[in-house]
């Protein structure tokens, strides 16, 4: 099986082919040399994976998935949500995210958050989601090395480190993209 992945992130990059059984192919926009930006002005997750997921599946007739995720914490209403990577401002800067995010979160004592992942596949015939779920707490401040985005300050439930402070391999059995990819595998074995 082969997938066009619709991101230029090359962390995400990585842990989807890490995840995805080495059967799936997946290829990405550097190889295929698309550098166009998606504009990615849905008003939810879902939208923005069918957004990213139509462009290059129409662009490249091939079978296409992308994703969206979102942190989602509860003392703020669920923000930054579909806004999360450009929670600062443009350009996109994780740095700047997670102090944007610390600096609304200080003094709150409800610290849970949940990071949220919709997939989204198009096939040439239709669209089929997949959503991955993994809840947690915002850290005081930053830790850890690894991981990237919101990693350093995401707790999940269960652990006492950050997302960043995890192997990848550790993060890669639990994370919230992880689960949304784990159903995707399901639907293409099983159908």
């Amino acid at each position: 099986m082969e997938f066009i992945l619709a991101s230029h992130n090359k962390n995400k990059i990585e842990e989807i082919r890490s995840i995805m059984p080495p059967e799936v192919i997946i290829h990405n926009l550097f190889e295929l040399g698309y550098q166009e930006e998606i504009i990615e002005d849905g008003d939810t997750l879902e939208e923005n994976a069918a957004i990213k997921a139509r462009t290059i599946a129409e662009k490249f007739s091939k079978p296409c998935i992308a994703d969206d995720t979102g942190l989602e914490v509860e003392a703020l209403d669920g923000r930054p949500g579909v806004y999360s990577a450009r929670f600062a401002g443009i350009p996109a800067d994780a740095t700047r995210n997670i102090t944007k995010l610390l600096r609304e979160m200080n003094g709150i004592e409800n610290r849970k958050a949940r990071f949220r992942t919709l997939i989204c596949l198009h096939n040439g015939h239709a669209e089929l989601f997949f959503e991955g779920i993994v809840n947690g707490t915002i850290a005081d401040e930053p830790k850890g090395g690894k991981g990237f985005g919101y990693d350093p300050v995401f707790i999940p439930d269960g652990y006492q480190r950050s997302f960043a402070e995890l192997e990848p391999h550790e993060k890669n059995r639990i994370s919230h993209r992880a689960r949304a990819l784990n159903e995707l595998k399901e639907y293409l074995e099983h159908g």
